[in-house]
Order: C-alpha cells, then sequence, then structure tokens
C-alpha cells in the first residue's frame, strides 16, 4: 500500500506530492528514485576494489546508486552515468535524452559535453539584469529555458505545483492593491492634514551678517581698568 503523501527531493526543497497516481503516470517510474539516490558513495559490496565509487544507476531495476563493478549483474539493462559538477550531480544530456523529455530544462556545457543537473541548486539572490528565472527555485536561466534542473520540471508541472503557484500570485497581487490604495490614501491624507507647529522663520540679513561677523571676528577682552570699582 503506497503511502498519500510523499515528497520529492530537489525542485526548491522538499515538496508534497498530492497527485502521485498523476505523477506516476507522467513520467517514468525510475525518475523519482534516480532523483533521491546519493551518488558518488563507496560501494558495500566492492569497497576494497579502486573502482568502488557509486555513479551508475540501472533504470530497470532502480535498486540505488551502483558501481562499474556492480554493472556486470546488470547487462543488457539500461544503465546510466551520473557526473559531478561544482558537487552537484549531473547526467549527458546524450544519455538522459534516450529515455526522457528534457525539454525546458537549461543545459550546460561542461568539459566539452553537454549535461543538464539531476536536482535544483537554488540561488540567495538573482544577479543583476535578469529576466528569466527557474519557475520552482528561481534560479538564473537562460530566456529560451524553463526549469534549472529536472527535479524542478517534476514539481513544476504537477498540477498541485500550478495550483498553489497560482494561488500565491492571486494573493499577493490582490495584498499589493490593498496596500497600494491604503499606502495612497495615507500619503494624500497625511498632506492634508495641517501643521500647527510654526515653522521657523528664515534668517534675516542682519542676523547672519552679526552671526558671521561673531563667528570671524576675534574677541575682545574688558581691560583690566575695567574691573577698578570707583568710589
Amino acid at each position: 500500500m503506497k503511502p498519500k503523501n510523499r515528497r520529492i527531493m530537489g525542485a526548491g526543497g522538499p515538496v508534497e506530492e498530492e497527485g502521485e497516481e498523476e505523477v506516476e503516470s507522467k513520467w517514468p517510474p525510475w525518475l523519482r528514485p534516480l532523483l533521491q539516490t546519493s551518488f558518488f558513495v563507496q560501494c558495500k559490496l566492492h569497497a576494497d576494489s579502486h573502482r568502488s565509487e557509486c555513479n551508475m544507476y540501472c533504470l530497470d531495476c532502480m535498486n540505488g546508486a551502483l558501481c562499474s563493478l556492480c554493472l556486470n549483474f546488470h547487462k543488457d539493462h539500461r544503465a546510466i552515468q551520473i557526473r559531478r559538477s561544482s558537487y552537484h550531480d549531473v547526467i549527458r544530456v546524450s544519455e538522459i535524452q534516450k529515455f526522457l523529455d528534457i525539454t525546458g530544462v537549461q543545459t550546460y556545457i561542461i568539459n566539452s559535453a553537454r549535461i543538464v543537473f539531476l536536482n535544483e541548486r537554488p540561488q540567495p539572490r538573482p544577479g543583476k539584469g535578469v529576466t528569466n528565472t527557474c519557475q520552482v527555485c528561481e534560479r538564473s536561466l537562460l530566456d529560451s529555458f524553463t526549469f534549472c534542473s529536472l527535479g524542478c520540471k517534476i514539481v513544476g508541472t504537477s498540477k498541485s505545483f500550478r495550483k498553489k503557484k497560482l494561488c500565491m500570485e492571486t494573493e499577493g497581487s490582490d495584498s499589493e492593491s490593498l496596500n497600494g490604495a491604503s499606502s495612497g490614501s495615507g500619503s494624500s491624507s497625511k498632506s492634508k492634514i495641517p501643521s500647527f507647529t510654526p515653522s521657523t522663520p528664515p534668517p534675516t540679513a542682519a542676523a547672519t551678517y552679526r552671526t558671521a561677523k561673531r563667528r570671524k571676528g576675534v574677541p575682545h577682552r574688558a581691560p583690566l581698568g575695567a574691573l577698578i570699582i570707583q568710589y
């Protein structure tokens, strides 16, 4: 019996999927387990070998990350190789596009090979002049792409996410209009409120002249004779 609520890693953080049947029918069954798999760990079966790094995945068995020696037990199976770029898991476009439609996912060229990222790479703040971002994690993208990774495409194309995003955009526009109306009325009412505090009059020419003279002039002290009291 499958749980009703599950979480997909990546794509803007863990996101609850209510329509699991929708995801299962829309995407291949191996895609979600692939995105949730931890790669580049040591293989428990071949720990003594120098080729024990797990960077392979069998799309038919879906039994976790595999090392190159484990592939001997997966002959004639669809296996893909996961690579690393800046501590993030990537896969070559030439491999993944055989089994999955990656339309809308931004591709990158690394070591002369075109790749896509498996999961999200959120940015704290988009750079200046950015006109297009990932619909899920808001990472900067080229104008011709919609998602930054495969994980973001899964979440971003789900009905539950689109519905939630539509509600957030509607609430945001409503709050902005209310804030604009309140600030506009506040500013207009503020401008109409009279001020009962008298304003400081501008300094006169004579006062300015006296102040300047007092500041620039040398102070004159009373002579000592002035202190003698005459009888």
